[in-house]
């Protein structure tokens, strides 16, 4: 790139949202020049730079989109989608959705707007993990026809701050498996006496412990022998990463819904 691009992170003062604004400080391809929240946030005002432990970078955290952004990444709460998907769309701002959690109806919003501004979303930003849902994706298709059948379970682990459970990702990943093998059923945890497990489901199991960042393992349970597909996140800055590349990604697109597979070539 011969010019920085300037990026505007939504949910600036939150925990992802600090790592988002601390790594495009970092960025010489990329320019912070707007950190933006919610119009009660106590944060308002504050440097953006001083908020993420950066230093001070002379851009305040404010509730109002500028003019002359080149990409909006939103880290924020579902809540906050209709401001910074009008915010977007009246502007004409190219947009990454990194938030999970969403309504079907929401989704409807998105991809209404999809066809006004490029719109990268995903369940996950991580490069790793957008790697592994590709080998999740071709194991499911060649074990949909084993004889003794297949048992799927996916477990993931999360902070315990994280509001919405199963994980986007993780229903992200049944979706994967679902469309190759057909499972029809997609069940939550199990208690009591719930008999013989029918194959036509995938088994949920969300754990929620500490400053976990981000983990899943899908299981591909067979007679004689398993795959354990396993992701694991160190830091939040995997996701921050890949944040970043879909934002450089999505300047340069036509109007459209786009995910991580796009951004990766995969």
């Amino acid at each position: 790139m011969t010019d920085s691009l300037n990026i505007a992170v939504n949910g600036a003062a939150g925990r992802m949202g600090q790592r988002v604004t601390a790594l495009t400080l970092a960025d010489a391809d990329l320019t912070l020049a707007a950190a933006l929240e919610y119009s009660e946030s106590p944060h308002l005002g504050a440097d953006a730079g001083e908020v993420c432990g950066s230093g001070k970078c002379n851009v305040p955290l404010t509730a109002a989109l500028p003019d002359r952004i080149d990409a909006v990444i939103d880290f924020s709460l579902p809540e906050a989608l209709s401001t910074i998907l009008d915010a977007c769309v009246e502007k004409s701002v190219p947009l990454v959705i990194a938030t999970t959690g969403y309504t079907d109806e929401q989704r409807e919003q998105i991809a209404a707007a999809s066809a006004k501004i490029p719109i990268v979303m995903a369940p996950s930003m991580s490069t790793a993990v957008n790697l592994v849902m590709k080998l999740v994706e071709d194991a499911a298709r060649v074990l949909k026809d084993n004889a003794a059948g297949v048992d799927v379970e996916i477990i993931e682990r999360h902070h315990r701050f994280k509001e919405d459970a199963p994980s986007g990702t993780a229903l992200h990943f049944g979706r994967i498996v679902a469309e190759q093998m057909g499972q029809e059923n997609h069940v939550h945890g199990r208690e009591g006496r719930p008999g013989q497990r029918p194959h036509n489901e995938i088994g949920y199991h969300a754990l929620r412990t500490g400053d976990n960042v981000g983990e899943h393992t899908i299981v591909f349970g067979m007679m004689g022998e398993t795959i354990d597909l396993t992701v694991r996140g160190h830091t939040r800055d995997s996701y921050a990463y890949g944040a970043l590349a879909a934002a450089k990604f999505v300047v340069s697109k036509d109007p459209g819904l786009y995910g991580m597979k796009d951004v990766l070539g995969l």
